[in-house]
């Protein structure tokens, strides 16, 4: 299924641990050189930026083709009107095929050609179904996740995920009141089975080649997790799709579920991301935690604004700072040492510059030691048998 040479994708995968021992200092300069000088791997681009450049020239390019394309059909009108987007979608798998085969991965150029194609075979069956929500999702789902699945292309399985969640909804939506009213625990049932099922693959992946992938899908199943049952999405999705309106003095039904799930969710995020170590996990669980607090002041304005900002600085400012002087000296575990694979210099340094002036730390002062060394003519201390 996967285009690519297999022994290419693996000297990529160890290209990349030689980086980041690089980075942590495991290794020199001239052995990551030599490394990646002995190991041919794909054409990829690592500087984001330089990315995007070429993302947005295989985009005009792709719309050059297009365009030329478009020249020729014009005197077909409507027919050409009803079939060009398949034409543009095969031209966007024909490219992205072309690419793949001159070893380019990652590279800018391919994904333009990729996400273009999905986006011409929505607009395609889009065109067909007149607008059929459920059917354009589904042919979406299927086209990212074959690109996934044969170019190892990790934005096209968050557009997967996207989309196999539009079609959950879509196809909710087709029961009428009772798939709306009960959509946010479908919504919570559908991530967390998928959570599990992409967290069982990743450990039993023999091949890390779909490893980012499934992490990505990890992620995202964690996040709709979590806002399938907020109280505040959940609510204001009711007065949009089923028109409730809450009167004063009454709330949506099952309210006092959807309050606990706001605020115990993001709290076993957090315990569980401490315990497992996963650090995109714990982003997420911070992330919740302030949309849990801002979920009950959209509703509940118990203080004024400035003063809850103010208790609430002071608040992250005292967990941070009695979590520092817990963990500073800690040497494995959860820790607040320098993760030597994952740092800058500069950071190193403004992290050393902020713990010596908040807590005091001094530099260490090299003594003198008592006992003089040397006289000899080799090279240990006092060999002619003086001090």
């Amino acid at each position: 299924m996967i285009v690519y040479n297999k022994q290419l994708l693996e000297n990529e995968i160890l290209i990349d641990e030689a980086d980041s021992l690089y980075k942590g200092g495991f290794i020199s300069k001239e052995q990551k050189k030599f490394i990646e000088k002995e190991l041919p791997a794909l054409k990829g681009q690592s500087n984001i930026l330089v990315r995007i450049g070429l993302f947005l020239l295989g985009c005009l390019l792709y719309g050059s083709i297009c365009g030329a394309i478009s020249l020729f059909g014009l005197s077909a009108e409507n027919v050409f009107f009803q079939i060009c987007c398949y034409i543009f979608t095969i031209v966007g798998f024909v490219g992205a095929e072309l690419l793949a085969n001159q070893e380019y991965h990652n590279h800018g150029l391919d994904d333009a050609f990729i996400l273009n194609a999905i986006l011409c075979l929505g607009a395609a069956v889009a065109i067909t179904t007149e607008g059929h929500e459920i059917v354009i999702a589904f042919f979406v789902a299927v086209g990212a996740l074959f690109m996934f699945l044969r170019y190892l292309h990790v934005l096209s399985m968050l557009v997967f995920c996207i989309s196999a969640t539009a079609f959950l909804f879509f196809g909710m939506f087709k029961f009428g009141d009772i798939g709306k009213a009960i959509l946010p625990f479908a919504a919570m049932i559908f991530a967390g089975l998928f959570y599990f099922l992409t967290k069982k693959r990743m450990t039993h992946l023999s091949k890390s080649y779909y490893y980012n992938g499934l992490l990505l899908a990890n992620s995202f199943c964690l996040v709709l997790f979590y806002l399938s049952c907020n109280y505040l999405i959940v609510r204001e999705l009711s007065a949009e799709l089923l028109g409730t309106e809450v009167q004063p003095g009454t709330d949506i039904p099952f309210a006092f579920f959807f309050y606990a799930f706001t605020f115990i969710v993001p709290i076993v995020y957090l315990v569980q991301a401490l315990k497992t170590k996963d650090r995109i996990m714990l982003w997420l669980s911070f992330l919740a935690i302030a949309f849990s607090i801002y979920t009950i002041r959209f509703y509940h304005s118990v203080l004024p604004i400035e003063i809850a900002l103010t208790l609430g600085g002071v608040v992250l400012f005292a967990i941070a700072y009695f979590s520092i002087r817990k963990l500073k000296e800690k040497e494995s575990g959860l820790t607040f040492k320098p993760d030597r694979i994952n740092h800058s210099d500069s950071l190193l340094n403004a992290e050393a510059l902020v713990v010596a002036s908040t807590f005091g730390m001094k530099p260490e002062v090299k003594t003198a030691s008592p006992m003089e060394f040397g006289g000899g003519g080799f090279s240990g201390g006092g060999s002619d048998g003086s001090f």
